[in-house]
């Protein structure tokens, strides 16, 4: 499609380009991706898509009596469904990108992400809570304050040690009030973090009983309680993609029309390695 005129803004915006950077800048601030299972990212096109994930074979061990016997070698395949999708769209005027100081186009993008990304952070992050029932930690009967806190960190730990899920690559997502009660509890002792710094002095919580802290404003409230997660990538397999970035000449004005379509899905795939913690 041939466009009658072009501004300056409109000048430097190719569409591959810019879905591209649209992407970058969504995954730098959202904190799906550093929770969750992402191998089937590329293996996405479009909403309505269902990827097929193969769980690795789980072989019994016997003891041996003088005799063996073989089994099949059997696997589990889930589908994650490429079923939801959200969109921006806003106008790109002709008259107000040439007099602007300013790239509206671009400026207009990064808020795009941004609100994608809260987007799509609460609608998984408020959901995904329903499929975990194997490991949970309540503070029902005893309000999380900030010299409890700790405890509930360590019994979502403990958690993870019973279902046998690997220390490695653990993380633990809480919401910010609950972050800041860290910030006061225990962890004011060097020691219990490890780091060379008290969180006091440097703001940063770092690595908990093996857990690497995330804070996040997106988690659900049920019942006056946050629903923090606590586990690895393994539990949770989540896919999206910004599958079309376009402009489109309006009808009714001098400008154009920006946007864009981002098909995402989410699955517990895993409950073992999840942990929900119930903070009121």
């Amino acid at each position: 499609m041939a466009f009658p005129t072009f501004s300056a803004a409109q000048q430097k915006f190719i569409p591959e380009v810019f879905s591209k950077k649209l992407q970058a800048k969504f995954y730098a601030a959202s904190v799906l991706p550093q929770i969750s299972n992402t191998d089937w990212q590329g293996e996405i096109s479009g909403q309505g898509d269902k990827v097929h994930i193969r769980s690795v074979p789980t072989v019994a061990i016997n003891d041996y009596t003088g005799s063996v016997t073989y089994a099949d070698v059997t696997t589990t395949d889930t589908e994650l469904l490429i079923d939801q999708a959200k969109y921006f769209a806003f106008n790109a005027d002709d008259i107000l990108a040439q007099q602007s100081d300013i790239d509206m186009v671009n400026q207009a993008s990064q808020d795009a992400a941004e609100q994608m990304k809260i987007s799509v952070d609460t609608t998984v992050l408020g959901a995904v809570y329903s499929g975990i029932s194997t490991n949970v930690v309540d503070d029902t009967g005893t309000v999380a304050t900030a010299s409890n806190i700790l405890g509930y960190v360590l019994d979502a730990g403990q958690k993870l040690d019973e279902a046998n899920v690997p220390e490695s690559g653990r993380y633990i997502v809480l919401a910010p009030k609950h972050v800041n009660m860290l910030k006061q509890s225990d962890l004011k002792s060097v020691n219990i973090t490890g780091d060379g710094t008290s969180p006091l002095r440097n703001g940063n919580v770092g690595t908990i009983d093996r857990f690497t802290v995330y804070s996040s404003n997106n988690l659900a409230t049920v019942s006056s309680q946050k629903m923090s997660y606590a586990g690895t990538k393994h539990g949770i397999a989540f896919a999206s993609q910004i599958s079309q970035v376009e402009t489109v000449r309006r009808e009714a004005t001098f400008g154009d029309g920006v946007r864009g379509l981002n098909v995402f899905g989410y699955k517990v795939v895993k409950e073992d390695a999840l942990c929900l913690l119930k903070l009121t």
